[in-house]
C-alpha cells in the first residue's frame, strides 16, 4: 500500500532504452526518483545483457536489462519512462516492439514520462496528436507536424503525458512524473472499486 513518503510503492515502471545511446542522466535520475518514491524500475530494451548509455557524446556506464521488449505486456506496468539522447528515440522509433508497446501503454491510460528527444517514439506510435507537450527544441517542427502544440516550458502534463525538454529539466521531470504516476494509481484504485 503507497503512503504519502512511498507514493509508488508496489509500482513497477519500464524505462525504455536503445542497445546503445541513451543519455546516461535522463536515465538515472528518474530511474532514482522512481526508487525513492518507492516503486521498481525495469530496464527493458530489445535484447538481453546490457545496454551504453551516453554522456552527451561520450560513452557513459554500462546498465544491465531487466526485461526484453518484445516480451513485456503493458499488463505487469504502472508507466513508463522513455529517457531521451539523440541515438537512443531515434532507434527504439524503428524497432516495432517498442512503437507497439507506447502504442498499447497509451490505449490502455498507462502514465507516460518523455524528456528531450524521446517524443520521436511518440511521433512514430501516432499519440501526439491533439495533445500539448514539449522536447528538446529541435523536435518542435516533428511534434508540430504529427499534430501537437508545442510549447517550450519546463514540465508539461497532458492526460497522463509527462513531457520536458532536456536534462536541466531533471527536477521538475523527476517530481512531477512520480506526482503523476501516483494520481494514475489512485485512479487505478478508484476504477478497481468501482468494478468490483
Amino acid at each position: 500500500m503507497a503512503t504519502s513518503d512511498r507514493p509508488l510503492e508496489g509500482r513497477t515502471i519500464g524505462f525504455l532504452a536503445a542497445k546503445e545511446g541513451t543519455e546516461q542522466v535522463e536515465l538515472t535520475e528518474p530511474w532514482k526518483a522512481v526508487q525513492e518514491a518507492g516503486g521498481t524500475p525495469m530496464l527493458i530494451s530489445e535484447t538481453p545483457g546490457s545496454i551504453q548509455a551516453f554522456n552527451h557524446l561520450d560513452k557513459g556506464d554500462r546498465f544491465d536489462v531487466d526485461a526484453v521488449v518484445s516480451q513485456v505486456k503493458t499488463d505487469n506496468y504502472d508507466g513508463f519512462v522513455l529517457p531521451g539522447g539523440v541515438a537512443n528515440p531515434d532507434l527504439l522509433r524503428t524497432i516495432p516492439n517498442f512503437v507497439r508497446l507506447v502504442g498499447e501503454a497509451f490505449a490502455v491510460g498507462l502514465p507516460v514520462a518523455a524528456i528531450c528527444h524521446a517524443p520521436w517514439l511518440l511521433i512514430e506510435a501516432d499519440v501526439v496528436r491533439g495533445r500539448r507537450m514539449t522536447s528538446f527544441p529541435s523536435l518542435a517542427t516533428d511534434l508540430r507536424n504529427a499534430g501537437a502544440e508545442w510549447v517550450d516550458e519546463e514540465v508539461v502534463v497532458d492526460n497522463g503525458l509527462i513531457t520536458s525538454r532536456n536534462p536541466d529539466d531533471l527536477p521538475a521531470f523527476c517530481s512531477t512524473l512520480v506526482e503523476e504516476f501516483a494520481k494514475a494509481e489512485k485512479q487505478a484504485e478508484i476504477h478497481a472499486a468501482e468494478v468490483r
